[in-house]
């Protein structure tokens, strides 16, 4: 999937395809058909990143409620032609997760779409998801058919439907035809039960990889044929040999860590790294300047994992190279450094900003750091970090640092934030947001008496407004 366009963060519809508490603010004072117009642009073309990971869907609910939307765009894009081409989930993820929620608060036209879409649609495991957590058991059954019959009856299609129903997300339909007075449907979604069944027991009894009793040299071959094959077994691998390897054993280990194969490389450093060895960070100073890509990579993330004092003092050393170790430093310092170093962890947050932008993947934990460490200075770069990432995540990980650094936090950005889409970030807001704004007294009663929303926000908004306030909404 190619990265969204997203559009600058001072438009209606940047800030939607953020998901910003300004964006919903901004929408329910704009133009009704310019914010639907924005709205549905969000939910047919996910802005998301990492759509596995951020929450957009209720965000985007919510919004289409509060603006009394059509769904005929949704409509358009679940059944275009294109569904039968691109059958990727996150096509049409979004859009199917938001008509989960509005079905949720009553919205018939988006149930009726997702049975629909269940029936005839590409991407029907996820819709049936959906309808399983919301659908009553007569629509439920009234998808039996339709779906059974995506399964032809020879022996491949009954192994598809077996791995289906063994793998689904949701049990609650096939549960439901297993006791269909439907022979037909009920005799063949038992029988693919029992499939699923014993295909799992025969996975669990047949363990691939290394087994008790292997040597040093087995896992480090291991590890290697996992390279070859373009597969990472450098950290299960690790864990092997803290199981198979003793003192005697070290020898053998940093010398891989230093002229190994590649996949013996890793999986040494890792586990030298995981035990705090003293000749660790040397060795991994060394592959840094030496190996491939692979094993670039596998020394950063051993280094990151060292949680010894000398590490810390390493890093103090090394935050300054210009390269993938000097990043990994500055990680180590916003982790697990002092109050000694605040300037340093600063500095590696202005320059990841400088150098990589608001979506560099180094920020979160330099984020994280900022907040750890209580760097009051770093308020103004985080506030910048806030308005212009494109990822949700790190926009509330920035509101988290915010509310420790930033005097301004409560009477700002966290009001907004009672509007954002992550839970998380909400649940900050509920804990901060400065009640003597209006809107946070009357936002803080919906979220509430919201019964789509996270139980942790609303513990925190009972928090603030007592349980008495809060029932009686």
């Amino acid at each position: 999937m190619f990265d969204p366009f997203i559009a600058p963060s001072g438009t209606l519809l940047g800030l939607l395809q953020r998901g910003r508490g300004d964006g919903t603010l901004h929408a329910l004072t704009a133009p009704r058909s310019e914010a639907l117009a924005a709205l549905d642009h969000c939910v047919l073309r996910d802005p998301r990143h990492d759509w596995q990971v951020e929450n957009r869907s209720l965000y985007y609910a919510r919004l289409y409620v509060d603006l009394n939307g059509g769904l005929d765009e949704i409509e358009a894009h679940l059944f275009d032609v294109e569904d039968a081409f691109d059958t990727e989930e996150s096509r049409t993820g979004l859009s199917l997760a938001v008509l989960g929620h509005l079905a949720s608060y009553g919205r018939r036209d988006a149930l009726d779409l997702l049975r629909r879409y269940a029936a005839s649609g590409s991407n029907w495991a996820w819709a049936l998801d959906e309808l399983a957590l919301r659908d009553d058991d007569a629509g439920l059954r009234a998808l039996a058919a339709p779906v059974l019959a995506r399964f032809g009856t020879d022996a491949e299609g009954e192994a598809e439907l077996a791995a289906v129903v063994r793998d689904a997300f949701e049990p609650r339909p096939w549960r439901l035809w297993a006791e269909d007075p439907r022979e037909y449907v009920s005799a063949r979604v038992r029988a693919a039960q029992e499939a699923g069944c014993f295909d799992r027991w025969q996975r669990q009894m047949s363990p691939t990889g290394p087994r008790p009793g292997w040597s040093v040299r087995a896992v480090f071959e291991w590890a290697q044929q996992g390279i070859e094959r373009g597969a990472a077994l450098h950290v299960p691998a690790a864990r092997c040999l803290t199981a198979v390897a003793g003192p005697e054993d070290r020898a053998e280990i940093v010398q891989a860590a230093q002229d190994g194969t590649d996949g013996a490389r890793c999986t040494a450093l890792r586990y030298l790294a995981d035990h705090d060895d003293p000749q660790a960070p040397d060795l991994i100073e060394q592959a840094v300047a030496t190996g491939g890509s692979v094993v670039v990579e596998a020394a950063v993330d051993a280094f990151e994992r060292m949680r010894s004092i000398a590490a810390v003092d390493r890093a103090r050393g090394w935050v300054h190279r210009p390269d993938a170790l000097g990043a990994a430093a500055g990680r180590v310092l916003a982790c697990r450094g002092t109050g000694r170093d605040r300037d340093l962890v600063l500095d590696a947050l202005r320059e990841a900003v400088r150098g990589e932008g608001c979506d560099a993947p180094t920020l979160w934990t330099l984020v994280d750091g900022a907040g750890r460490l209580g760097i009051a200075c770093a308020a103004p770069v985080l506030r910048h970090i806030y308005r212009e990432t494109a990822s949700s995540h790190l926009r509330g990980r920035c509101a988290r640092a915010l509310a420790v650094t930033d005097p301004s936090f409560a009477a700002g950005f966290a009001v907004e934030c009672l509007w954002d889409c992550e839970e998380t970030t909400r649940e900050i807001a509920a804990r901060h947001a400065e009640t003597g704004d209006a809107r946070v007294v009357e936002r803080l009663r919906r979220l509430a008496a919201d019964p789509a929303e996270e139980d942790e926000v609303q513990t925190a908004v009972r928090g603030r407004i007592g349980p008495d306030a809060a029932s009686a909404m």
